[in-house]
C-alpha cells in the first residue's frame, strides 16, 4: 500500500499545517479575574495569596487550589520574572502573532508561585533559555485594555540568569 498516507515514507519535511478549527466560548470573568484584567489595563499584574500555604497565584483566584481556603487580598506582582520552560514555534499556522520562529514561555513573575504563559521577543530564539530574566513589554498607554494583550511580550532584562534552584519547583 504505497499510497497509504500512514505507511507512505516521508520524503519532504512538514512546513505548514492547515486545519479548520473554531472555538466559540463565553467567559464570565467573576470578581477575581475581573480584578486581574482591570489591573492589566493599568499596567499592574495582580495575584492573590493563600493565608494557609502563602502561595501567590496569578491571575487572582478566590480560593487556593492546593489548600481549598479563600485567598486574601490582592498582591501586586512585578512585571519581571524568570523563564522556567519554553518552546520555539517553527511551523506556521493561521493567525500567528509573528512569523516563525518565535518563542512561547512559562514565566514565573517575581513574587508569584505560578508561571504565566506569554511570548518572548527581543532576542534570537536560539538564545532563549531556562532561567533567563525577562520583563514585560507593555503596549502604549492608549492601547491598554483589560486583556493579557496589554503585554505585547516579554523581553530580556540583561540581568544574570536565575539559578535553577530558584524556579525548579515551578516547572
Amino acid at each position: 500500500m504505497s499510497g497509504d498516507p500512514i505507511t507512505k515514507p516521508i520524503t519532504k519535511p512538514i512546513t505548514k499545517i492547515e486545519t479548520h478549527v473554531r472555538f466559540d466560548f463565553t467567559i464570565t470573568a467573576g470578581k477575581h479575574l475581573t480584578s486581574y484584567l482591570r489591573g492589566l489595563a493599568r499596567k499592574q499584574i495582580l495575584g492573590a495569596r493563600c493565608d494557609s500555604c502563602a502561595k501567590v497565584y496569578v491571575p487572582s483566584r478566590g480560593s487556593c487550589p492546593t489548600c481549598g481556603v479563600p485567598t486574601s487580598g490582592e498582591v501586586e506582582l512585578s512585571d519581571r520574572g524568570t523563564v522556567t520552560t519554553f518552546c520555539i514555534i517553527n511551523i506556521p499556522f493561521g493567525r500567528m502573532p509573528f512569523d516563525p520562529p518565535y518563542a512561547a514561555a512559562a514565566i514565573l513573575l517575581d513574587g508569584s508561585d505560578i508561571p504565566i504563559f506569554h511570548l518572548v521577543r527581543g532576542i534570537p530564539v536560539d538564545e532563549v533559555r531556562m532561567g533567563m530574566r525577562v520583563k514585560a513589554a507593555w503596549v502604549a498607554n492608549d492601547q491598554l485594555a483589560p486583556t493579557l494583550q496589554s503585554i505585547q511580550w516579554f523581553e530580556p532584562t540583561g540581568e544574570s540568569d536565575a539559578p535553577f534552584e530558584s524556579y525548579a519547583d515551578h516547572l
